[in-house]
């Protein structure tokens, strides 16, 4: 009997599927996670709307050399079966982008509840900013445009930010996440004010180019390629919200 695989979700700040080295590192850590030396890829760029550019990028990252790399469109569909397609990965890849879109088209199609069986049956789930935001319950997002709440002043353009709190997530991982959290000024005020407010859960920010590897629920550890990257635990105590540092271990 094969012994029941793990659950692993590799959950990223900002950077994600990129030529740089900071990138590279990222992508040969999510390779050795999946215990395969030449695993099987798939790249979900709902959140981009399937952007001809992404899926280029992807396929330059992960060369039939790296891996046996493949995407799902899910704006101009394909004939697969998309349970039997997902369930035969070993990682799968979720883009950048417009996060409360993609959740509604996967919505749609039925691609939550695949990635939950995904997620369950020990297929390494990853991505950076929206792909790391939709594991949660909860998160900071840009997905709805400019708005005006809870915004600190000096924030923004004339005191309005592109930030807002998103209740939508899959809720594979428990609490709030913010990405980008030293790469966009607004991200940690605004991440913040949504905590010390309730509109947020306690949760976990993190820096670009920081990974959170979870494994069976557990945060196991930070990862980063760039030093002085950092991860948060942010949470709200006797009324304050407290950041608490989380040191990532450094990868090459």
């Amino acid at each position: 009997m094969t012994a029941k695989k793990s659950s692993q979700i590799i959950a990223l700040g900002g950077g994600g599927v990129g030529l740089d080295k900071f990138n590279l590192a990222i992508d040969n850590y999510k390779i050795k996670a999946s215990s395969k030396k030449k695993p099987k890829i798939a790249f979900i760029p709902t959140a981009v709307g399937d952007s001809a550019f992404a899926i280029e990028r992807f396929y330059r990252v992960f060369p039939s050399e790296r891996a046996i790399a493949s995407h799902l469109p899910l704006f101009s569909r394909d004939q697969r079966d998309l349970e039997d397609y997902l369930l035969n990965q070993d990682i799968i890849e979720v883009s950048g982008g417009n996060t409360a879109n993609m959740l509604s088209i996967w919505e749609i199609h039925g691609i939550d509840k695949i990635l939950k069986k995904a997620w369950q049956n020990g297929i390494v789930l990853t991505g950076a900013s929206a792909g790391m935001i939709c594991w949660y319950e909860c998160s900071v997002t840009d997905s709805f445009g400019p708005s005006s709440s809870l915004v600190s002043p000096g924030l923004g353009v004339n005191n309005r930010t592109m930030l807002k709190e998103l209740n939508t997530g899959l809720g594979f991982l428990k609490g709030s996440a913010c990405p980008h959290y030293n790469g966009e000024e607004d991200r940690r005020p605004t991440y913040e004010n949504l905590i010390k407010n309730k509109i947020l859960s306690d949760g976990i920010a993190l820096d670009d180019y920081v990974g959170a590897h979870y494994i069976n629920n557990k945060l196991i550890k930070l990862i980063t390629p760039k030093i002085g990257s950092k991860g948060y635990k942010v949470s709200l105590e006797n009324n304050v919200v407290k950041e608490t540092i989380i040191e990532p271990e450094l990868i090459s």
